[in-house]
């Protein structure tokens, strides 16, 4: 209102016409920054333009494990799921770099602080020719869903499955004795890729794993397996049961590994034969028509007080048992 500076107890406070303004300490100079020219289409991740990419790229070819051009690969994304998975965080998407895992775009947020992680992470990166997209940090906060990103994030397309029949034939045709491990119960993402690395390790020719209620290769299981699974080909089976059971008419030998089984894995007398190996969860253990279907159930003999151990490190013991008795053989 006119006239309201002269009112009795009125100060005027210099600065403006109007009175002092606060400023905002530097704070608002990002804000004004432009975020340079709109990406194409393609590359930003929630367009349809670029799921409609994605879509096509895993049409064409699977990122790894093997699976045959010519077969859809079990357990392919269904109406509703994810094309691609989102590492999130500067260790683990560091970790994924340095383990080659399969990328194809790494999001830096706009002004996120530079350290010696950031800078490897960009390195590694451009070296092994994956895209790098400068974006706000408002995409980066909706890719997170709640977690917590530290301004940097690794798109990984979905991992290409073997079907089981192409498995089989890779390892009959393997010009040794198959073998093929099973995981039975398994959900943790890290059991499945310390598996896939003890495969890799003593000479085995492949993971099976069921298609519902499991773990699957996830950027978890590519960290664990310490790159691996690039080597490893992962095959899923709509019924385990019923392919253990084929398995066996082509002359395969099932062994199935469990804290309660029957003998010592001294006595595993199968070891240098075709063999699947199939491992129980620390928990639940192998589950009742898995168990049925297997020729012989065995366990790996405790000292002490302990009852089991981790699926993974009781499967690498067995695997070791059994490239050792076909060495000496």
């Amino acid at each position: 209102m006119a006239g309201n500076s002269s009112r009795r107890g009125a100060i005027r406070k210099s600065g403006t016409k109007k009175g002092q303004v606060s400023g905002s300490g530097g704070k608002g100079r990002r804000n004004l920054r432009g975020r340079g020219a709109t990406p194409p289409k393609e590359m930003r991740p929630y367009h349809p333009a670029a799921k409609k990419a994605a879509k096509s790229a895993k049409t064409a070819g699977p990122a790894s494990g093997g699976a045959s051009p010519a077969r859809r690969p079990a357990g392919g994304a269904r109406r509703g799921e994810a094309t691609h998975e989102n590492v999130l965080g500067r260790n683990p998407v560091l970790e994924c770099l340095r383990q080659r895992v399969p990328a194809t775009m790494l999001f830096v947020a706009v002004g996120t602080e530079n350290d010696e992680r950031l800078t490897e992470a960009v390195q590694l990166a451009a070296e092994a020719g994956i895209s790098i997209q400068e974006v706000p940090r408002t995409d980066l906060d909706r890719m997170s869903t709640g977690g917590v990103h530290q301004g940097v994030a690794l798109q990984i397309p979905p991992f290409g499955y073997s079907h089981p029949d192409d498995l089989l034939a890779r390892a009959q045709g393997s010009g040794r004795p198959p073998l093929i491990v099973a995981l039975d119960n398994i959900t943790d993402p890290r059991n499945l890729g310390a598996v896939i690395r003890s495969v890799a390790a003593f000479g085995g020719d492949g993971v099976l794993i069921p298609e519902r209620r499991s773990a699957s290769v996830t950027a978890v299981a590519w960290r664990t397996s310490a790159g691996a699974a690039a080597r490893v080909p992962v095959a899923k089976a709509t019924n385990m049961t019923r392919t253990l059971k084929s398995w066996q008419k082509a002359g395969f030998q099932v062994a199935g590994l469990d804290a309660g089984g029957d003998t010592g894995i001294d006595d595993l007398d199968v070891a240098t034969d075709p063999l699947v190996l199939v491992v129980g969860s620390e928990g639940k253990g192998l589950s009742r028509l898995v168990r049925e279907t297997c020729d012989r159930v065995v366990s790996v003999p405790m000292a002490g007080e302990m009852e089991s151990l981790n699926a993974s490190v009781a499967a690498g013991v067995v695997l070791a048992e059994v490239a050792r008795q076909r060495r000496m053989q």
